[in-house]
């Protein structure tokens, strides 16, 4: 494939063939959570409770990951579409420098802040016990994950999306094998209950480091990782954090909201907050394929931008848009349709499947309209607009639902706290279409 398919090839098969490989990377990526979740509830309720208390923290740390590695594809995919190979070089380098750094902090930040976040949401010992032991051995893998993910996001930036794919599945398939292995004691492994499922996953994070590590080294990338590129280049790095840091805030202010409608929910009782942990857990199976679609738009349209080609990436931003429509179409109609199965997964409590197969269906209302943010903010960070692309998302985590939530539980009780959910989501499409209007002049 030549070095220019992402502004020659037609718009919809180069989407397809872009997105393909990424929705199936986000549906594979999606299990760690989902495995750990359906392991863990056969150890206790409590375990899995531990979970969904933990799971705002450790989201917190992939979305710095994460947030900053878009940062560095966006800026891979507008040098290359602009031919300047060098300074895509030096992105990826620095990219890949400050990633090791984020995750060494992120270790001792995380590690030691959450025996005390972890009290603010319950006073259960055993809850506590299991939470900070978890946790624990997950973020001691955070270097890991942070320079995994730098090197998934270099290879997206210059097209090669059917590696990361390959890549999350090496992980996602070893975390598999290696829960019940590591939480139950099958064979000669011993029986180490949640820990075993922390280190799982810490260790299919490795084997996708190692696989990036193997092809970067037999696979010649249009950039290249040198020492020559690390002399700091503070114009360079500071564009890298004017995508990164808005991009890891998109991704955290959802573990804000959850933190902050755990604390409105547990008021009500503490199944509405395994409710809320479960509905995220099937949130990322169920609503992250049009975030895949939206991964392999970003280096596309990117690309476009830096090659001028401006109503190229209208045509992108409207078909990345009808993809995605249809893949939260998609999530809607399932949510109506077996709530309580997908509930039954993870608890075995009538009384939660029952409230829950109602949060299901209350939430899902707002998902096709929440097609229209998702493209936006994809599309703003594809092309540089990281702070625009922040407004988006601050409306839509922050600005609208919370105070929502706050009203509405105080009339509806713990189901107006669903309903704040749809509503959030229609008035933020609104704010993501008038903003795309004025930045990408759709």
């Amino acid at each position: 494939m030549n070095d220019t398919f992402m502004k020659e090839k037609p718009v919809f098969p180069l989407i397809l063939s872009m997105a393909l490989p990424m929705v199936i990377s986000m549906l594979v990526n999606s299990l760690y959570n989902i495995v750990d979740s359906f392991f863990v509830a056969q150890i206790s309720e409590n375990a899995m409770t531990a979970l969904s208390l933990v799971y705002p923290i450790q989201n917190f740390a992939n979305a710095i990951a994460i947030g900053f590695g878009i940062g560095i594809s966006a800026q891979i995919a507008i040098c290359l579409g602009a031919g300047n190979k060098e300074t895509a070089s030096k992105a990826a380098t620095h990219g890949l420098a400050l990633s090791a750094l984020h995750g060494v902090l992120l270790t001792i930040g995380c590690i030691l802040v959450m025996p005390g976040f972890l009290v603010l949401f319950t006073s259960d010992a055993d809850v506590i016990d299991l939470g900070i032991r978890y946790s624990t051995i997950i973020f001691l893998f955070a270097t890991i994950n942070t320079t995994n993910l730098s090197y998934e996001k270099i290879f997206q930036g210059v097209g090669k999306m059917k590696v990361t794919m390959i890549g999350l599945m090496v992980g996602c398939v070893s975390n598999i094998i290696l829960d019940p292995l590591l939480i139950f004691g099958i064979g000669p492994f011993p029986a180490m209950g949640i820990e075993g499922a922390a280190i799982a996953t810490g260790l299919g994070q490795v084997f996708n480091l190692v696989f990036y590590l193997i092809v970067y080294k037999i696979q010649p990338l249009q950039v290249r990782l040198s020492r020559k590129y690390l002399h700091p280049d503070k114009a360079l790095i500071a564009k890298l954090y004017s995508v990164g840091i808005p991009g890891a805030l998109n991704l955290a202010l959802p573990s804000v909201l959850v933190s902050a409608l755990n604390g409105l929910l547990a008021a009500y009782s503490q199944s509405y907050v395994v409710i809320l942990g479960i509905y995220y857990k099937l949130q990322t199976f169920l609503y992250l394929p049009a975030s895949g679609i939206v991964q392999g738009m970003r280096p596309v349209i990117g690309y476009n931008y830096g090659a001028g080609e401006h109503k190229r990436v209208k045509k992108i931003y409207y078909v990345t848009l009808c993809m995605s429509g249809v893949i939260m179409l998609v999530g809607t109609i399932i949510c109506l349709t077996v709530p309580g199965q997908l509930m039954g997964m993870f608890t075995t409590n009538p009384e939660t499947i029952a409230a829950g197969k109602t949060a299901l269906r209350i939430i899902c209302a707002g998902f096709l309209v929440s097609s229209v943010s998702v493209t936006a903010c994809g599309a703003l960070e594809g092309l540089g607009r990281g702070t625009a692309s922040l407004v988006v998302s601050l409306c839509r985590y922050l600005i609208i639902i919370l105070p929502a939530a706050f009203i509405l539980s105080s009339v509806l009780g713990a189901v107006g706290v669903w309903h704040a959910f749809w509503i959030a989501e229609a008035l933020t499409a609104g704010v993501a279409f008038f903003i795309s209007q004025k930045v990408i002049g759709v």
